[in-house]
């Protein structure tokens, strides 16, 4: 049920995004004094339900104009209704699965339908944590050259769940106090910021697995991300 209503939001975002990219190319491109007119209003919002409800017949080029960003702008405000009613669809299944997921700093109901998706997909794949790390693509990669011992980013894996995970980890380096505490360490440790991420990442998806295949194991401390 995850996975169907996902399908369908994530289409009609790409969809929502394109008729938002449409609709500024027609603005741009209006007759001089439609610009100026819609200069005035303050908002996305406010400024796609003023072009949603422009009436009139189409009798020169500036009612053209209006009539395009009319329909337009109709789309865009079904489409984010359309999303904004997944988005509760999902929000209701993923409680239903993963409630303590949902309650960690950062993990979105997006994310947690991603995760959930995954392991969906790939039940026997997921023999352990570290198979589930490489099934996100945040396993860490050798990199040594020399005398130089380092890891790098996984380029492999499920790219849809290693861009949550990534969402997870920009949030957590904003406004999470020990994320914010390991980075000062690791900075201090002449860690750069890709290096740093690439270790958050395992750590959050370490954490993820414990919600999602292992519910009698206590969530992980930050300390041990590697």
């Amino acid at each position: 049920m995850i996975r169907h209503l996902k399908v369908a939001r994530d289409t009609a975002v790409k969809s929502r995004t394109q008729a938002m990219v449409t609709l500024k190319t027609i603005i741009i491109n209006a007759p001089a004094a439609l610009r100026q007119a819609l200069d005035r209003i303050i908002g996305k919002m406010a400024l796609i339900r003023h072009l949603a409800a422009r009436p009139g017949p189409i009798l020169s080029v500036t009612a053209s104009a209006k009539g395009a960003v009319r329909a337009i702008a109709r789309r865009w405000l079904t489409l984010d209704a359309e999303i904004r009613a997944h988005d509760a669809d999902l929000e209701a299944l993923t409680a239903s699965c993963v409630p303590a997921m949902l309650e960690a700093h950062g993990i979105s109901t997006g994310t947690a339908a991603e995760m959930l998706i995954l392991v969906g997909d790939n039940p026997e794949r997921i023999r352990s944590e570290a198979a589930f790390a490489k099934l996100c693509g945040v396993c860490p990669v050798p990199a040594s050259s020399g005398k130089t011992n380092r890891h790098r980013l996984n380029r492999g894996g499920n790219r849809q769940a290693n861009a949550a995970l990534y969402r997870v980890v920009i949030v957590r380096m904003r406004n999470h106090q020990p994320t914010l505490d390991y980075v000062k360490k690791r900075k201090a440790d002449a860690k750069g910021k890709m290096e740093i991420i690439r270790c958050l990442k395992r750590f959050v998806a370490r954490e993820i697995f414990g919600y999602l295949c292992g519910a009698q194991r206590s969530v992980p401390s930050i300390s041990k991300a590697t």
